[in-house]
């Protein structure tokens, strides 16, 4: 009986030191496999975070620079292309011909493109002769406007209303209540006057009142959009 007791006790302990190395092999495994090797440019805590050669810096797995590898430049990671930029706004108007009168005059029919910041050159014009567009009388006033012929688009553009922005910072809406002809000069009918460029906005003076203008200047850049 005193043989098979310590027959029984040892095999008891040989199976408790089997278990225990089993469950020691398993709980390394566990580790081995929960600590991910990262790859170029992966996330990493220590050098033994990162594959190979590679060594942690900054948090990513890179080259070390003073061993020269170049595992990561060879094999760079891919990035997504960035998203295209917006289509651009590309001017193709051109004069379809001259006028003579004090000089030669280009003349349009169109005008550069209208966008939420349109360039033009400001103008200060004179309101209180004839009907406009609309088949009202207007006079100074108000604060109105005539527009290049392209803009002035075929009268499409009579009665509605535009706001206009200064350098200066300020802003004011106005009405567009005629054309600035650019399409013909130099006679009788425009008091042998030139065309009208193609990029105009011709105010009252209240407009320029109302944006802080010099209404001794003959024109000002500003911009403009529909409102």
């Amino acid at each position: 009986h005193f043989l098979t007791h310590i027959t029984f006790s040892i095999i008891t302990k040989i199976a408790t030191m089997s278990h225990l190395a089993f469950l020691s092999l398993i709980f390394t495994i566990f580790i081995s496999t929960s600590n991910a090797i990262s790859q170029c440019n992966g996330p990493c805590k220590t050098l033994d975070d990162c594959d190979g050669q590679l060594i942690c810096i900054n948090g990513k797995c890179n080259d070390d620079p003073n061993v020269g590898t170049k595992i990561c430049k060879n094999n760079p990671p891919s990035v997504p292309f960035p998203p295209p930029p917006p289509p651009t706004t590309t001017n193709t108007c051109r004069p379809f011909g001259t006028v003579n009168c004090n000089g030669i005059h280009p003349i349009y029919r169109c005008s550069p493109p209208v966008t939420s910041l349109t360039p033009a050159q400001l103008t200060l014009n004179e309101f209180d002769i004839g009907k406009s567009c609309d088949g009202k009388y207007h006079n100074n006033n108000e604060r109105i406007v005539a527009l290049s012929t392209g803009w002035f688009a075929g009268r499409s553009r009579c009665g509605k209303m535009i706001l206009i922005r200064a350098n200066n910072g300020k802003t004011v809406t106005a009405k567009v209540v005629d054309e600035c002809d650019s399409t013909m000069g130099c006679d009788a009918e425009h008091a042998f006057q030139s065309p009208c460029k193609n990029n105009i906005v011709d105010g009252s003076i209240a407009v320029w009142r109302a944006l802080g203008l010099d209404t001794n200047l003959d024109n000002v850049t500003v911009t403009w959009s529909m409102v």
